[in-house]
This record gives structure tokens, C-alpha cells and sequence, in this order.
């Protein structure tokens, strides 16, 4: 057993000691902070108090620099198309009531920085941690998704750290047999130094099986299982996402957590036995600050007091100390409120599971958080004061100086093919490019159908996942995000990634029920990021309010910048929608030769942040494609109910790259080839990123009744070609073999990485 160091710091030292110098600086705490931790404590802080305090006031545990503007997305209406929403912000994830007694649970979270420091385990603890996110809420995890976002693709660090990445998140998902339906991978620039990587997970759950990250009761126990706690990880993702990173490195480089898929398997499948067993008072995973998150926001949110014996935790290290202990973010371990007299039962069954579980504790109703350390008392806060009342700052914001200039460069001046030959070149570019080309060397590293329920995966517009074997209800769920766009107007850029997101969903069939956002931005110090988030901030809560759905939850990546250089502002959202029946999807790509090919929407001159801007001229600047969200709701809903009418027999939606991108991808799904005829300049139809359109197929005999449910919804919709043979056609302009076209499209990033 651990001896008790003779210079611990208790309450009582704390109080006859109270000018002892404090590194409250190098835990990444302001000088303001720390006075204010002193004033709520009445002396200074513990040792182990400013470790708690130093993680839990970090600004990717409190949200110190944007919760001012979150507040709004709770002003949203709670009600949903199907019924309501269960659970929302403030809780692990948002749950939504999706009809036949079921519930969806889902959330999208960031681990950004840990995966620049160790790709592997960065990303992989990712999964873990957004995966226990969901079972604390109740539900059985059943889907994963991954936005990526990495440096230039021929760079030297997007060669390190890409291949490490896409093995994190496959080895440890593959691992937890939970499929991976879908995500992105994007290349530019502004993320040399800063990859972002996005984890999703959607649960399911029956309503009676939804649980609360609360510790009430008096004298109810508190119950610490799963993995030992290391010293791997500490400050972890809390200190990490804190800092920027200078030119060299990070400022701050805490071990990355080390996961086990096979410890956090055991865990989800034991975890849902406790619930079955009605065993489960509270529950709270142990991920971003660990033992003070887990502690702090169960006392918080339920009576108030709780009282554990820290030497009670089982190490992996016995060298830790009681700060490493609270700070460390080991993975694969979740803390329970258990009445005492379901204690021994709790406990069979983590026996069962070979899932080491320790009573470390009590719920009191002192109002405290009390934290002993042999018989020492090290800790003795108001955990309110911990975990919900930190600092919270309203960072000085402005439009960028630079901004008018940007957005006056309009891409639309740029230089265009000019020949028939240079369209049919400028289309087999833009397929091989690194953000438009074939991604299947990434997702083929995942296992896209264990469990036997998905029905829609990548490279389909959104994945989809069955959730009830009798009736066939599922649920799909499309994740968006266009940085360029943010960067050219913030506002415009997030409502165009929700839409994109919402209309990949109804592509498939779903109608879109709520979102989930990760918001990834640079230092909140800069006002021109700050202005950057609180635009898009505004942007995503006025485009819900518009399409009537809700904010569930999610995640803020700040400081995500090499010195000065931010990365492009990057919202990613994700929407989740519900399908009745799973065998009335709409598939992606082109299904038979002989069908219509149906143009949804309007198409205008709009090609700024465009990718053919970007690819052909590397070029960035005038204004994004306009956004009109009353046209995207109609859109969906014709979507959503024609497929269900069995109109369609597929749908893909027009976004990066434009109707080229979407007839390129259409083709090569399954090598049925088409024939279109456009009206206009051939190019803007070809490249123009306008939003809120689709392309579909129709059987001939169903054309005019489907017009006529377009034209009912004022969906514009005309005629645009026909499926067949093997080459994609462009009538009077080109012709590209379906073979050259899959060559271009599929070769890019297995020759860069293959290797």
C-alpha cells in the first residue's frame, strides 16, 4: 500500500500555510482564477484542489470562452417531428424520443490535440471516450462516424499522422464491433499542426432505460469500475485542448491516454447488465479530467455532497500521488451511485465480467466534496464551484480587418476551361483530387456492418443503421462541415453545413430530427476567432430555429492553431433523422440502366470556396453559396417522401464539387454509366457548390407523378439525362469511359499511402 507522503498537503496545511507559493500558472490557470478559487475556498487551495480546479476551469472541460454563446442553442424548441427530446444540452448526450418506445442517444466530440502528439492512441481514445458518453446515458452503442480533417496531402506531418489516425479509430471501433457508417476526410492547408479528428457514436435505448449523470440519495454508494488508473493521460485532453501550439510543438505534452478496446468492450457489455439489473442510481464516465470530472458533476448535479477515499482507487502506478490520481484520464472507467443495499449484487456482476469495481465512497448531503487520502482530508470544495460555476468570459470580438478584401477576391473572375477538352480534364481532376477522390482506403481499415444492422454506410450520402429488427425503424446520420466556406463568411458557412448535413440525411430517406455540432476553432484570444464562432454560433441556432430542430449537445475545440495561424474555422455538424422502415432507404449511387435522371434545385454562379477553386487555382475568397433553408426543408421533405412513395430508386445530393462530383460518384457506385444534357454554360452547371439540390433517378413510368409531387412542394425539378452504358457523358461536350474516370477517382490515396 502507498505510504502517505510527509509533505502532503491537506485542508488543515492549507489553512496554516496559507502564502505558500502555488504552480497555479503552469496548470494553465490566470492569476485572476486562481485569487477567485482562493476567495470561493476562504484560504488557498490544496494541492489537490488546484488540480482539480486547474482541469475542470480548462476551457475544454468548462467552456469558459464560448458557453456565452452555446447558451442560445437552448432557447431552441425541444420538440422534434417525432415526439421530444428526452434529454438535451448539459447531460452526457441528447436523447430523442424517435417513436415505438425507442430512444436515440448521439453526440459528436473532438480529440484534436492528443492525436498531433500520438495519432494512434489520440484517436482511438476518441472513440472510447464518446462511446462511454453514450452507454452513461443508458443506451447500447450501435454506430460510430469519424470527420477528419489533416494538413496538406503530399505534407510530411499528414504522413505521420494520417495513417496513425485512421488506425486509432478503426482498431479501437473494430475492436468494440461497432460499425463505422460514415465520416470525412479533408485536406487543406490551415490544419498542418492541427488535424482534427471528430468522434461520433448514436446509442439506442428504450425509453424506461435512460440514465442521469447524478449522485443523490444520502448514504447511497459511490462505485469506481473498470480499467486501474495510470499515469497515462494526465491533464490529458483538459490541458491539451487548452493551449495552442507553438511552431515546434505543443507548449504543454502530457501523456496521451492509452486505450483497450478490450477493457472497454467487457465495460459496455457489463455496464448494460447493471442497467437491466435496475442496479444503477447514477452514472458518469471518467473521461475529459477523469476523477474531477466524474466526481464534481455527479455531486454538482445531484444532492450536493460526496465524500470518497482516494487511496481506495486502484492503481496501475503506486508511485501516484492524490493530483495525479484526480488529474489522470486513463481510459475505460465509469463511476456509479449504487443504493447500498444493490451493492453486492453491482458488484457480481462486474465479477462476472472480470471488470474490477471498489466502493470508494458515499453521497452526503453536506453540500461538499470531500476527497480523503489515507484518513487526510485533501480536498474539500463546493462541487458546484467545480464543475458548473467556473469562469466564464466574454473574449473581446470584431470582423476581421481582412475580411472585405476576402470576400470582394470572387472566385468567379478565376479563369475556366475553355475548351471541351479542358471541361473533360478539369472533371478527371477534380475526381482524383484529395478531398472529392475515392476515401475507401480509409473506411475499408473499419468495419462498416458487424452487428448485421447497417443498411446505409460510406460512400453513401449519410449512414444508417436499423434499430429494430420487427418493424425495420432506424435511424440515419451525415456529418458536414466546409471550413472555406466558414472562413468566407462564418454565419452563411455553418447554415451551410447544417443543410448539407440535413439533406444528406433526407437523401437517404430519413427525415431529420436534430444536431449535434463539434465547433473547431482557433485561440478564443484572437478577436478575429472569436468573431469567427460567435457568427457561426449565431448561424447554426437560426438555421435550427428555422428548420425546427433542435441542439442535443456536443463539443467546443478551441486554440487549434500553430502560433498564429488558426485553422480554417470549422464547424462540424451532424444531423440525425428517423426512417420508419430501413427497406424504403433511397441508395446513393446509380442502381439500373434505363432510368431519369432528375435535377433538384436551383443552380446559379456560385463558386467561391468552391473545390474546383480551390484544386484548380488554389484560390480562396469572395462569398459562399447562398443559403436558403425554406428551400432545403422542402427539398427534404420531397426527399424524404417520394422515397417512402418509392419514387426514387436513388438520390445524391450536390455539395463539394458540384453536380460533376455527384454524377462522378453516382456512376462508379456500382459502373452504370449516364448521359446528360445541360442547359446554360456548361461549367457553372458542372462546378457551381449552390445548395439545396439533389440529383435523382426515376423510372420512366414514375417521371411525370414525381414532377408533379416536385412542382406541389415548389421543388424546381427537370430532366437532366438517362442511366446506361459505361462511360459519363456530357451530350455535345465530352465523353469519359467509366474505367478512366474509376482510375482517376480511386487511385489518389492508395498511391500516397498504400505504402
Amino acid at each position: 500500500m502507498t505510504s502517505v507522503p510527509q509533505t502532503l498537503d491537506t485542508v488543515a496545511v492549507a489553512a496554516a500555510d496559507p502564502d505558500r507559493d502555488q504552480p497555479w500558472a503552469e496548470l494553465g490557470l490566470k492569476e485572476d482564477e486562481y485569487l477567485r478559487i482562493r476567495e470561493i475556498l476562504g484560504r488557498r487551495p490544496t494541492s489537490s484542489e488546484l488540480a482539480m480546479y486547474s482541469v475542470m476551469w480548462s476551457e475544454h472541460c468548462s467552456y469558459k470562452s464560448s458557453k456565452v454563446h452555446l447558451k442560445q442553442f437552448g432557447e431552441i424548441a425541444q420538440e422534434t417531428p417525432v415526439g421530444k427530446m428526452l434529454a438535451g444540452i448539459g447531460e452526457n448526450a441528447g436523447v430523442l424520443d424517435i417513436g415505438q418506445g425507442y430512444a436515440v442517444t448521439f453526440k459528436i466530440e473532438s480529440h484534436n490535440h492528443p492525436s498531433y502528439v500520438e495519432p494512434y492512441q489520440g484517436a482511438a481514445t476518441g472513440v472510447g471516450g464518446i462511446v462511454r458518453d453514450i452507454l452513461a446515458m443508458g443506451a447500447r452503442p450501435v454506430a460510430v462516424m469519424d470527420p477528419l480533417r489533416f494538413g496538406p496531402f503530399d505534407a510530411d506531418d499528414t504522413h505521420r499522422v494520417l495513417p496513425g489516425i485512421v488506425a486509432g479509430v478503426g482498431g479501437y471501433g473494430n475492436c468494440l464491433g461497432l460499425p463505422n457508417i460514415g465520416g470525412e476526410a479533408v485536406f487543406d492547408a490551415s490544419y498542418a499542426g492541427n488535424p482534427l479528428v471528430n468522434a461520433l457514436c448514436v446509442g439506442v435505448l428504450r425509453h424506461e432505460d435512460l440514465h442521469l449523470a447524478k449522485a443523490s440519495g444520502e448514504g447511497n454508494r459511490v462505485i469506481l469500475y473498470g480499467a486501474r488508473t495510470g499515469g497515462d493521460g494526465i491533464g490529458g485532453v483538459s490541458v491539451l485542448a487548452s493551449e495552442t501550439f507553438t511552431s515546434t510543438g505543443p507548449t504543454k505534452r502530457p501523456s496521451v491516454q492509452v486505450g483497450d478496446p478490450f477493457m472497454e468492450k467487457l465495460l459496455i457489455e457489463c455496464t448494460l447488465e447493471l442497467f437491466a439489473a435496475g442496479v444503477v442510481a447514477g452514472i458518469q464516465d471518467l473521461g475529459g479530467a477523469g476523477l474531477s470530472c466524474a466526481t464534481s458533476e455527479l455531486a454538482s448535479a445531484g444532492d450536493g455532497g460526496m465524500r470518497v477515499s482516494l487511496d481506495l482507487v486502484p492503481l496501475r502506478d503506486s508511485s501516484l500521488v492524490p493530483e495525479e490520481i484526480l488529474m489522470s484520464e486513463s481510459q475505460e472507467r465509469m463511476m456509479a451511485v449504487v443504493e447500498p443495499d444493490d451493492v453486492e449484487r453491482f458488484l457480481a456482476i462486474c465479477a462476472k465480467w472480470d471488470v474490477e469495481a471498489v466502493d470508494i465512497g458515499e453521497v452526503t448531503e453536506t453540500g461538499r466534496l470531500e476527497i480523503e487520502w489515507h484518513g487526510e482530508t485533501v480536498v474539500d470544495v463546493p462541487p458546484r464551484s467545480v464543475a458548473h460555476d467556473g469562469p466564464t468570459y466574454k473574449r473581446p470580438l470584431a470582423r476581421p480587418g481582412w475580411q472585405d478584401d476576402l470576400q470582394a477576391d470572387r472566385a468567379e473572375a478565376l479563369p475556366r476551361p475553355e475548351s471541351e477538352g479542358d471541361l473533360r480534364e478539369t472533371v478527371l481532376r477534380m475526381a482524383a483530387s484529395p478531398n472529392l477522390c475515392d476515401k475507401s482506403w480509409i473506411t475499408d481499415q473499419y468495419d462498416r456492418y458487424v452487428q448485421g444492422n447497417t443498411v446505409l454506410a460510406q460512400p453513401s450520402d449519410a449512414g444508417m443503421v436499423r434499430v429494430d429488427e420487427g418493424t425495420h425503424l432506424g435511424v440515419a446520420v451525415a456529418t458536414d462541415g466546409n471550413g472555406r466556406y466558414c472562413k468566407l463568411d462564418p454565419y452563411t458557412g455553418a447554415q451551410l453545413a447544417l443543410a448539407e448535413a440535413y439533406r444528406n440525411v433526407a437523401c437517404g430517406g430519413a427525415t431529420p430530427l436534430a444536431i449535434s455540432d463539434c465547433l473547431n476553432f482557433g485561440s478564443p484570444e484572437d478577436p478575429d476567432v472569436m468573431w469567427q464562432f460567435a457568427e457561426a454560433c449565431r448561424g447554426l441556432k437560426d438555421a435550427c430555429v428555422t428548420l425546427g430542430i433542435p441542439v442535443t449537445g456536443g463539443n467546443v475545440s478551441l486554440y487549434n492553431q500553430t502560433g498564429t495561424t488558426a485553422i480554417l474555422p470549422t464547424p462540424v455538424v451532424a444531423v440525425l433523422g428517423v426512417i420508419d422502415d430501413v427497406r424504403r432507404r433511397t441508395p446513393t449511387g446509380f442502381v439500373a440502366a434505363g432510368e431519369v435522371i432528375v435535377h433538384l434545385g436551383q443552380t446559379r454562379e456560385e463558386l467561391s470556396g468552391s473545390e474546383w477553386a480551390h484544386v484548380v487555382h488554389d484560390h480562396l475568397g469572395g462569398l459562399p453559396p447562398e443559403v436558403d433553408l425554406h428551400a432545403e426543408s422542402q427539398l427534404g421533405r420531397l426527399l424524404v417522401e417520394a422515397g417512402r412513395g418509392g419514387h426514387l430508386t436513388s438520390a445524391h445530393d450536390m455539395s463539394d464539387g458540384g453536380l460533376a462530383q455527384s454524377l462522378v460518384e453516382s456512376c462508379l457506385r456500382l459502373g452504370i454509366g449516364a448521359t446528360v444534357s445541360l442547359l446554360g454554360d456548361p461549367f457553372v452547371g458542372l462546378f457551381s457548390e449552390s445548395a439545396a439540390r439533389a440529383i435523382v433517378t426515376v423510372e420512366a413510368e414514375k417521371l411525370e407523378s414525381f414532377l408533379t409531387m416536385a412542382a406541389s412542394l415548389g421543388v424546381p425539378a427537370g430532366e437532366i439525362g438517362r442511366t446506361g452504358g459505361s462511360s459519363l457523358t456530357v451530350t455535345d461536350r465530352f465523353e469519359i469511359p467509366l474505367d478512366e474516370l474509376s482510375g482517376a477517382w480511386r487511385g489518389t490515396l492508395r498511391a500516397a499511402f498504400a505504402g
